[in-house]
């Protein structure tokens, strides 16, 4: 899905030689700029032990993360674009925000107060990740940059991509100390509208570019998750994990029952890319949803969250035509990607429970990633 020809731009990640300083923010740079002029900038966010992060402006994307392996030596997790050309041309949603609705809509429409709506379709018959032009493709205003967090805005229009009422959306990115990452992101409107955000990050925490993610061993803290059809819509259905390859509570390698060729989920989805039931409705707090171990690295990395979804991607369109920040190829299985969010097509299916945000309410959705290794005692987030 490219956005034609004639685009500016500059390199990000490991390969950004020529990035332009902005004086009036700590740490934060110009790597390019869209087809239309509009620039596009990265900050860098770091903390007093030695974390660091990036984020793009394109898309409120987390575009890298160093983190330390049980030797101490810093290696960045997330996986990404080595230049925002590669990104344009063809967007792979890299550690974005997705919205306004993250996940699938069944055939682009819902329902509303009474009222029928229709959204653009890029997912074979449905809508995934708010639609052609999503929250992922649009640069972010800056509205607050410090050396350990960032807050972007973004203003949706009344009608744009098909949803009702002006969305004003937040997201921050933020360094918290003791391993921690947490992204929040809210939204308010002043029409009734649905919303469902997430962040799209892929992860391998032995290091992007470092091949094979399927050998890290996972934990999922649900007991069910949510059968797709054949264009991966939920089809209504909350099934139990107990003696399913969907069984993740206790730890197991992600790949272990992958080519399990009798499950036919696995075959519809190519792999993993499903909802798990965390719990039935938002919580009023975060609690721990997922849990992953790189035994090469000893790295671990807990995710807390008070959503009801999580959903759990493999990797498995990763084709082998993208090349990373490290000039290495990304290849199917390189990465996995953890969502926190409502159900999938929550708007067509109630018994999901609801994805209505009105005027005077505030949505929001916050994450927190703990890093440790192997070698100290586990904490809580």
């Amino acid at each position: 899905m490219g956005l034609g020809k004639g685009m500016a731009v500059g390199c990000m990640g490991a390969l950004a030689l020529a990035m332009v300083p902005v004086a009036h923010a700590q740490q934060r740079s110009v790597v390019g700029s869209l087809p239309d002029g509009t620039q596009v900038e990265t900050l860098t966010l770091s903390d007093s032990a030695g974390m660091k992060a990036s984020v793009l402006t394109l898309g409120a994307a987390l575009h890298s993360l160093d983190v330390p392996d049980r030797d101490g030596k810093l290696a960045d997790v997330v996986l990404g674009d080595a230049t925002l050309a590669a990104t344009l041309a063809k967007p792979q949603y890299f550690g974005t925000i997705v919205g306004r609705f993250a996940n699938r809509i069944a055939h682009g429409k819902f329902k509303l107060d009474g009222r029928d709506y229709s959204v653009p379709t890029n997912d074979g018959p449905n809508t995934l990740h708010g639609g052609t032009r999503g929250f992922d493709k649009v640069v972010w205003e800056v509205v607050d940059a410090k050396p350990d967090r960032v807050t972007l805005r973004y203003v949706s229009p009344d009608g744009d991509q098909g949803y009702p009422g002006k969305l004003t959306v937040t997201a921050t990115y933020a360094l918290e100390g003791d391993g921690r990452l947490a992204i929040e992101y809210r939204a308010t409107t002043d029409a009734p509208t649905i919303v469902n955000l997430s962040n799209h990050a892929y992860w391998n925490l032995s290091g992007e570019g470092s091949g094979t993610a399927m050998d890290q061993e996972l934990t999922i803290a649900a007991d069910a998750y949510t059968p797709v059809d054949e264009t991966l819509i939920p089809t209504g259905e909350v099934t139990p994990v107990a003696g399913t390859v969907f069984d993740f509570r206790t730890p197991k390698p992600i790949g272990r029952d992958l080519r399990n060729g009798s499950e036919a989920q696995l075959l519809r989805g190519r792999g993993y890319d499903h909802n798990w039931v965390v719990s039935r409705k938002p919580a009023k707090q975060a609690r721990e949803v997922a849990r992953v171990h790189d035994p090469r690295s000893g790295r671990v990395m807990t995710l807390a969250s008070a959503q009801p979804g999580l959903q759990f991607y493999s990797g498995n369109f990763l084709d082998g035509t993208t090349v990373g920040k490290s000039g290495r190829v990304y290849r199917q299985g390189d990465a996995f990607v953890l969502e926190p969010q409502l159900f999938p097509d929550t708007p067509n299916q109630p018994s999901f429970g609801s994805a209505r945000l009105a005027p005077g309410q505030q949505y929001v959705n916050r994450m927190v990633y703990r890093f440790s290794t192997d070698q100290g005692a586990r904490k809580t987030p």
